[in-house]
């Protein structure tokens, strides 16, 4: 997800230093992925193979690299461009721009340029294809491919990487499997010279997938999906409001061609009514069952009803499920008064998300790695994101497997169709389906969760605390709200909520709950007299730093007060992204965006006034997570963190290097610090500094963000990632209560028995909090290894930093097969 990340499938881990861990996000992103388990897209994983690459920035001497974007253009294209230019200049390569896509590489001429360093400074943050894309008819003759192919030999081009769609590979594969063909034909006919054809005799090719509908297989999250969301959820709760104030409904038709994602991911992150989409079409008597839906809704004191339909939605007999149907449906049936937004092309535009920008840019690097890397042997690859790593993967299998969902749709084999989205995919409908459509039973558990949010607010945990508190109600437990954390608990601070009590918190940011950064320690006696009280049988904590050492807190005080001997569940909440055991927190991704498009604003007044150097202050505490992705996000020259100490001689050279660029074109520089990074070398000195050694080259600004970036509503990622880590809590915590249950009493003093539910590499896990304190730095509020950490290299490169790449690490082919994939989804 949502990973990144969708959120269904985000983790860790790298294939080279320069590369690829994640989301979304981020994106989750991490999807969403920026992603919250890797569904293993049905795949057969091979092994991975470590690459040293001592020589990387002389690797590519001898070599031309070309970059086209081709087909429908989606946001975060550019930053896969910008990475594959300024990765390939570092290898020693040339580097060419194919302009207009196929159309391009078929004309020639000033369609195919060579690319400078400074050609694709500013692109980062605008949309769509700045070289442009185009639907080719001629390349998809063998006689348009002959001109094509004829322009590349000229120009000594050998290597090309294709940004598009699944059209767009296939064409790219077409031309690879002719290209021995094409160049005999070429020299027969006068086209080319024997010796040039010698010099071309192979082409590499690699693509990376731009889609904003997430529709190929073999990749978690597609680059732009992240972004359209981002502009489908500002849509969605604009109209909330305006939905509100009339009680209305409103049905909202996105985007996806023949694929539901956006459409299931929107209905997971609004809390939409129903959802249409065509890979599970809804029962033969749908009308009867959404007017009741929409009936409960209204009943329940809502003032609005959402509903969310896919362009490509169906019935079970193939036939369409259009806007206007269900439109005619509700007014006819319900005589509500119903409004229909189709929002078309404006999911394809605006600005892309931080997300979708870093995995433009990580993509773009494992691609330059995998053409450079590529023999005459080697199958044309797709790099792919796999949950949070970088894997090649065959291009036609991938565009198969793709093509069977679809054909699976066409012959109204629906479940076989869900099976091939993946697992991530069905997690979310499952998500989705409980809480739109399961009903809370009549007959109780006898159990009563608490819920409650521990320090600083964070973007989602609104969404976390609603998903808890309704699959909590579904599971047929009593649900309690703690208001104020540990210090609420201890002060009695806690009612019963219902399903009403969290409607619409989905968008809200801040937390509803309230929380402070209170510790329970001092508190024990008043706590365990509440939970005695209330009769709390398991306690899901919500929150930062604080929330981890709290609880372990709360675990060595079982020894004297057995009223603490309850299941103990945390779900990591805060914008810093410091909680040991989980890649990613709640709220890191809202932060993460705010930080990035206020950056874009301070980029683009300096690219007014010319010769200025921006030095920005993120948060995080000790935890340089922020600054380093915000960095990547926005095309910064450094980023100073905690983590990766520098000296006074570190920050000479940062100056001189700025130097150094305010004589070319790009007259401007952006640097980020995090606020705890070094004691001494703080924002004030660091401004300071670059005014002096500045002095007379560019002037400097400074400028501190603040509690900014825990405002604001929460991202798609945020949303979908809270609602799943509350789902999966609650369904954890059911079965500890159950297995800690004696004689009607609860007994939870296990090591097992307190965990935290954090993303692993490819999974969501609970770790017992116990295990984890070996993993923490206490005194600096960090976990003693992060994963983002081996992605700083890529920040430096594409600022133009000469680095060594030698421990980088790469990924082998994988081959992705069609066998159902076993073990435990992720939700």
């Amino acid at each position: 997800m949502w990973a990144p990340l969708d959120l269904s499938v985000v983790g860790s881990s790298l294939f080279i230093s320069v590369s690829l861990t994640f989301a979304a996000v981020i994106f989750f992103f991490t999807f969403y992925s920026f992603s919250e388990e890797k569904e293993e897209q049905p795949a057969r994983r091979m092994s991975h193979t470590m690459v040293k690459h001592e020589h990387a920035d002389t690797m590519g001497i001898g070599k031309a690299i070309a970059v086209l974007t081709s087909g429908g253009d989606a946001q975060g294209m550019n930053a896969a461009v910008r990475a594959v230019v300024r990765v390939g200049i570092y290898t020693g390569a040339k580097v060419y721009f194919v302009h207009e896509g196929y159309q391009g590489l078929v004309d020639g001429g000033d369609n195919i340029k060579e690319a400078t360093w400074e050609s694709v400074s500013m692109m980062l943050q605008l949309g769509g294809t700045v070289i442009g894309s185009a639907r080719c008819m001629d390349f998809r003759a063998r006689e348009g491919r002959l001109k094509a192919a004829r322009n590349l030999v000229k120009r000594g081009i050998t290597n090309l990487c294709v940004i598009g769609g699944d059209g767009s590979l296939t064409g790219a594969d077409t031309f690879r499997a002719e290209w021995t063909s094409l160049l005999q034909e070429l020299v027969k006919t006068g086209g080319i010279t024997a010796e040039e054809a010698s010099k071309s005799s192979y082409l590499n090719i690699v693509g990376m997938v731009g889609s904003i509908d997430n529709d190929f297989c073999g990749t978690d999250m597609t680059i732009g999906t992240d972004s359209a969301l981002h502009r489908i959820m500002e849509i969605v709760d604009a109209i909330t409001t305006t939905a509100q104030s009339h009680q209305r409904t409103f049905v909202l038709e996105v985007m996806g061609r023949h694929c539901g994602y956006l459409a299931l991911v929107t209905a997971l992150a609004s809390g939409a009514d129903w959802v249409f989409i065509p890979e599970s079409p809804p029962e033969d008597d749908w009308e009867d069952h959404l007017c009741r839906r929409l009936t409960e809704t209204r009943t329940r004191g809502s003032r609005l009803n959402i509903i969310i339909v896919a362009e490509g939605a169906i019935d079970k007999h193939g036939k369409p499920i259009t806007s206007e149907d269900i439109k005619s449906l509700v007014v006819k049936r319900l005589g509500y008064d119903t409004r229909v937004t189709i929002l078309g092309h404006v999911q394809r535009g605006g600005t892309p998300s931080a997300f979708d920008r870093i995995l433009g840019s990580r993509m773009g690097v494992e691609a330059v790695m995998a053409l450079l890397e590529g023999t005459p042997d080697t199958p044309a690859c797709v790099v792919s994101l796999s949950g949070n790593q970088a894997v090649r993967l065959p291009l036609m299998e991938c565009v198969q497997v793709t093509k069977d969902v679809t054909t699976a749709m066409n012959e109204g084999r629906f479940d076989e169709a869900l099976k091939l989205r993946g697992r991530s995919f069905q997690n979310n409908w499952n998500v989705y389906k409980i809480l739109a459509h399961v009903r809370p039973p009549s007959a109780k558990s006898g159990y009563n969760l608490a819920v409650m949010n521990v320090g600083a607010p964070a973007a989602g945990m609104n969404a976390a605390v609603r998903s808890t508190v309704r699959i909590g109600l579904i599971h047929g437990h009593r649900m309690l709200a703690v208001h104020d954390g540990f210090e609420g608990l201890a002060e009695g601070k806690i009612e019963e909520i219902g399903w009403g009590g969290v409607g619409g918190w989905t968008g809200r940011g801040g937390s509803s709950l309230g929380t402070k950064r209170t510790l329970p320690k001092k508190y024990f006696e008043q706590i365990s007299n509440n939970i005695a009280s209330f009769n709390i049988h398991g306690l899901i904590i919500i929150g930062g730093f604080e929330a981890f050492t709290g609880s372990l807190e709360l675990i060595e005080g079982r020894a004297k007060f057995e009223e603490l001997c309850i299941p103990l569940c945390v779900i990591p909440a805060t914008v810093s992204n410091n909680v040991p055991g989980s890649d990613f927190s709640i709220g890191a991704d809202t932060a993460l965006n705010t930080i990035t498009s206020t950056c874009d604003r301070i980029k683009q007044s300096a690219a007014g006034t010319k010769r200025r150097v921006f030095i920005i202050e993120t948060m995080g505490g000790y935890c340089g997570y922020l600054a380093t992705m915000a960095g990547l996000a926005a095309g910064a020259d450094a980023a100073y963190i905690y983590e990766d100490p520098f000296t006074i001689h570190d920050l000479e050279m940062n100056v001189e290097h700025l130097t150094e660029k305010m004589k070319t074109t790009v007259k401007r520089g952006l640097i980020l610090r995090n606020e705890k990074c070094n004691e001494h070398y703080n924002t004030e000195f660091i401004y300071n500094l670059y005014s002096e050694e500045g002095k007379g080259v560019f002037d400097t600004r400074k400028n501190v963000l603040g509690h900014m970036q825990q405002g604001g509503s929460p991202t798609p990622f945020d949303r979908n990632f809270g609602t799943k880590m509350g789902a999966k809590a609650v369904a954890w915590m059911s079965g500890k209560i159950k297995e800690c249950s004696r004689h009607g009493r609860i007994f939870a003093n296990s090591p097992d028995s307190a965990c935290l539910l954090g993303m692993r590499r490819r999974a969501l896990v609970f770790q017992p909090l116990s295990e984890l304190k070996e993993q923490t730095d206490f005194e600096h509020r960090i976990p003693r290894t992060q994963w983002w950490l081996k992605l700083r290299p890529i920040l430096k490169i594409l600022a133009k930093y000469k680095i060594e790449l030698d421990t980088s690490e790469t990924a082998q082919i994988e081959h992705i097969t069609r066998k159902r994939v076993s073990g435990e989804g992720a939700l």
